[in-house]
């Protein structure tokens, strides 16, 4: 990795407000309350010096907290998910936080840090504390929101203050510059969790009507409870004759793949890629009837009824849900949301969305934290795979593809390990990067992304003279298996921080433009996934917002990998309803003009 620096890190000056709820005590125990604490962060020994503790009533938090937002404090808060909702219910929005929860997790497996004083609670208090569900990863919304107002948990109440010292103390071993990505990365990662819960609580604008049209003209009318809809049912009953099989479950794994075999297709798993090795004329229906059976069950009617509420569908996302970093979710789908759906995301009369993907995310992104000077010159372009090809490194723009993907992913078969030797020859400093990342997994080892997630600790896996034939290929193949993870954490979680780079941006961008109008009626992000976002806006709105996206993308390149020449363009489409831009965008948005500074 290379040396240079990554800005908007530090927080020297910054002035810390740990917020905790609290019951309101005897007067009346189900009321929530605030516990204010203002803190300053010694810069070199990581040491908090806290204030005298402010308590206040949710009504008088709320001019409290906007009074002191006006001087950008960071505010410090066990779970965002609690906190941040409850501030957001009375209409208060903050700029920056730092999710104790989500801070331990980077720390607590950073390669780069003592984090042993997180081992070594100092009271049975603290290791009460330390005990607690959310400290460990993400949990129900509901879950946590008990623990805190549970009575019977106040002896184990997280004590944030000295969480917060615990993790500034960590993040002080940090060396050779880490301590400066660490940082900004929790910093990215926090404000993940801020417009996490911003986007639940706007929502996307959903039309129940179009969901339910879609719903009818590919599966029929909505059928009784454990019953099959019509269209579904009409292709397990081919299925049962082409496979003569009348007793056939197609939803049974097991029965499925008996009458596969019976079938004379010789298979061990249902899976597509097992099956496309096969020819019968059950598998074209079998496709069909997996395509609608997973409309109906993870997006039909019963979905409806759960996420969509109030003409708004409102997905639970857990930042830093995935281990490269990427989001998860923990409710609605939100990432793996049909394109046969996403037309029922409607904007509603004088709105519209703008919809910005990321072009070629990854392969730009490997070019920028590698400082190879070649592929970085590809990736000033707008399409990095045809400069490739352009440049004659491989024969064609599908070549160059399928070669990236062999170094992002380590593909050893087809036209990817064929064009794989061009790739090394033209892009040593990349190809080097990946490679030695795949050696380090394959040796058990870890690795970390640009601002330093680290990866888990793999198993060593290299077969000893004690091994049998079979036992030393099964070592071998763990070993490969872990090694291409590895080469694929470094790019996937790098680029998952410049994504979050650019969501934060965004954020701090349309909120300056809507004058912190916590009203629908300004532009507001309601959809993550990715590579790609999308803003619900006021339709007089909608340039200076597409406007606003593409600075962000460019300003999140220059805040990650300062003085590289890599461009991180983005395709833009203006639409009254949410429509894949990968599909129906015409060219790269290039970015004119420019705003304010608002990183982080």
């Amino acid at each position: 990795m290379r040396a240079a620096g990554v800005s908007g890190g530090s927080d020297n000056g910054v002035v810390y407000i740990v917020v905790e709820l609290m019951s309101a005590g005897d007067a009346d125990p189900s009321a929530p309350c605030v516990r204010a604490v203002p803190c300053q962060v010694d810069p070199v020994s990581g040491q908090v010096h806290a204030d005298a503790p402010v308590v206040l009533s949710a009504a008088d938090c709320v001019a409290w907290v906007t009074d002191r937002e006006i001087d950008r404090p960071r505010w410090v808060w066990a779970d965002t998910s609690v906190v941040y909702d409850f501030l957001l219910a009375r209409g208060v929005w903050v700029a920056k936080c730092h999710d104790l929860r989500l801070s331990r997790a980077i720390l607590s497996r950073a390669a780069w840090v003592d984090s042993s004083v997180f081992r070594a609670p100092s009271s049975q208090a603290e290791q009460g504390a330390q005990e607690l569900a959310w400290w460990d990863g993400p949990t129900p919304v509901a879950a946590r929101q008990d623990v805190l107002f549970d009575e019977s948990h106040s002896e184990v109440t997280p004590d944030c203050v000295a969480e917060l010292e615990r993790q500034m103390r960590v993040l002080r071993t940090a060396g050779n510059g880490w301590r400066q990505r660490l940082s900004f990365l929790m910093a990215l990662e926090s404000a993940g969790a801020l417009i996490a819960r911003e986007m639940y609580a706007v929502g996307v604008p959903w039309d129940r009507d179009h969901h339910e049209a879609l719903l009818r003209e590919q599966l029929g009318e909505r059928p009784a409870v454990g019953v099959r809809p019509a269209a579904l049912e009409a292709v397990a009953q081919e299925l049962r004759r082409l496979l003569d099989a009348p007793e056939l479950n197609p939803d049974s794994p097991k029965d499925l793949l008996r009458a596969l075999n019976s079938a004379g297709i010789p298979v061990t798993t249902t899976s597509k890629w097992a099956l496309r090795e096969h020819r019968h004329p059950a598998l074209a229906p079998l496709e069909r009837y997996k395509h609608l059976a997973r409309l109906w069950t993870a997006h039909g009617w019963a979905w409806l009824d759960e996420w969509v509420s109030d003409g708004r569908y409102r997905p639970v996302y857990t930042p830093g849900g995935v281990v490269t970093g990427r989001w998860g979710a923990d409710g609605g789908g939100a990432l793996q949301l049909p394109r046969a759906i996403r037309g029922a995301a409607r904007a509603g009369d004088g709105f519209t969305f703008v919809i910005a993907d990321a072009s070629q995310l990854e392969p730009r992104v490997l070019a920028a934290m590698s400082g190879d000077a070649a592929m970085a010159e590809a990736g000033r372009g707008g399409d990095m795979y045809q400069r490739i090809a352009d440049a004659g490194v491989v024969p064609s723009r599908e070549h160059a593809k399928y070669g990236m993907l062999g170094a992002m992913y380590g593909g050893t078969t087809g036209v990817s390990a064929q064009v794989l030797p061009q790739f090394r020859q033209a892009f040593p400093t990349a190809m080097a990067m990946v490679e030695s990342a795949a050696r380090v997994g394959e040796r058990g080892g870890q690795v970390t992304t640009w601002l330093g997630r680290t990866s888990p600790p793999g198993v060593v896996s290299h077969p000893d003279e004690s091994d049998d034939a079979d036992v030393a290929r099964e070592r071998r193949l763990r070993s490969r298996s872990y090694g291409r993870f590895t080469r694929n954490f470094i790019v996937q979680g790098s680029a998952a921080e410049w994504a979050m780079a650019w969501m934060v941006e965004i954020r701090l961008r349309l909120h300056q433009l809507s004058l912190g109008d916590p009203t629908l009626s300004a532009p507001s992000l309601v959809f993550f996934l990715h590579d790609e976002v999308l803003i619900h806006t006021p339709v007089e709105w909608a340039e200076t917002v597409a406007e606003v996206v593409r600075v962000s993308a460019r300003q999140a390149g220059e805040t990650l990998f300062p003085g590289s020449v890599v461009e991180f363009p983005v395709k833009v489409l203006v639409n009254d309803s949410y429509t894949d831009p990968k599909v129906v965008s015409q060219g790269v948005g290039e970015s004119h003009g420019d705003l304010a500074d608002h990183a982080p």
